[in-house]
């Protein structure tokens, strides 16, 4: 296996004279990976996990490193994209090979991002790789503070009202929603709540939330409503295309490491314009309202409720958030 530069959709794509050898990570769990697949069965350009646990992903992940694999491709959803750059990172470090996200999971954000179709093949991946069709994208990292745990590879953070969209998310997907229809459901019902909801509803409170620009040490911008060390909802993330044509970071450079989208407080009038500001629009009268988006590439924050990463919630502290090393996707 010899790569060669090409021109293409990225400065540094590739194309390989020869298919690639092919570690391929299967999550058994994962939405679409039900079931016994005998087209992976034999083949000498694969080498085929299927980890029921973390420590087994990681022993995949050693052996695909160890093999010197030219593409690493993810069998599953966002959750497992996330854990698989987490897990790899140590066996990989600055050398990683070509990644294609074979889309199997609930949700697939990481894959509508870079074009890719759930019903995209591993076959056509190789093909595609082989071409030199990739494009360029960097996880976030969210490392601890205290270094009490590992770093973590993702693509969405998200703070405050996340929590309650994670719950109401699970719950539409008991009931067989998946993918964008989830995505609407749960926002629908979550604006519903957000609006007319009384009591304690978690879609009416405001987390114990503090961002600062790592590298200026300056707080993100904040209105006067709610207390300022509170936000209602904190998005970070580094992709730019979102399910039903979100359009959450317009403005915002694409070339910018990590966007971001905050809202202060719950009140109705600003929520009553998060459909609009979904959709792209955005000024100063809505900066007023308490909702800003931005850009830099690191912040810290430290938080009382807990995060969500790719899907997953994660426990309280003190992060860093920052952008990861460049790596290359590949795409149809």
């Amino acid at each position: 296996m010899v790569p060669a530069t090409v021109s293409g959709r990225s400065a540094s794509a590739r194309e390989y004279l020869a298919a690639p050898l092919v570690g391929l990570v299967r999550n058994p769990r994962s939405h679409r990976n039900k079931g016994h697949h005998p087209d992976l069965e034999g083949r000498k350009d694969v080498l085929l996990a299927e980890p029921e646990t973390r420590t087994e992903l990681e022993q995949a992940l050693a052996r695909f490193a160890e093999a010197g694999i030219g593409m690493l491709a993810i069998s599953g959803g966002d959750g497992t994209v996330r854990d698989v750059l987490t897990r790899g990172a140590p066996f990989f470090g600055d050398s990683w090979p070509l990644v294609a996200v074979l889309p199997q999971g609930k949700t697939n954000a990481l894959a509508l991002d870079i074009g890719v179709s759930r019903n995209w093949t591993l076959d056509e991946a190789i093909a595609a790789a082989m071409r030199g069709s990739v494009i360029a994208r960097r996880p976030i990292i969210i490392s601890d503070a205290a270094a009490a745990i590992r770093d973590r590879w993702g693509f969405i953070f998200g703070a405050g009202v996340f929590n309650a969209a994670i719950d109401a998310g699970q719950v539409a997907h008991r009931f067989g929603a998946f993918q964008s229809f989830a995505i609407g459901v749960t926002a629908i019902a979550g604006m519903t709540q957000a609006l007319f909801g009384f009591g304690n509803s978690p879609w009416r409170h405001a987390s114990r939330v503090v961002f600062t620009d790592a590298k200026t040490g300056v707080p993100l911008p904040h209105s006067h409503l709610g207390a300022p060390d509170t936000r209602y909802m904190a998005g970070f993330t580094t992709l730019r295309r979102f399910p039903l044509g979100v359009k959450l970071l317009a403005g915002i450079d694409d070339s910018a490491s990590i966007g971001y989208f905050l809202i202060d407080a719950p009140r109705r009038r600003a929520l009553s314009l998060v459909p609009v500001a979904a959709m792209g629009w955005h000024g100063p009268a809505v900066e007023k309202l308490g909702m800003h988006r931005g850009s830099g590439e690191a912040f810290n924050v430290s938080m009382d409720s807990g995060f969500i990463l790719d899907g997953e919630r994660f426990p309280a502290g003190n992060f860093r958030i920052s952008a990861g090393p460049e790596l290359q996707f590949v795409a149809p």
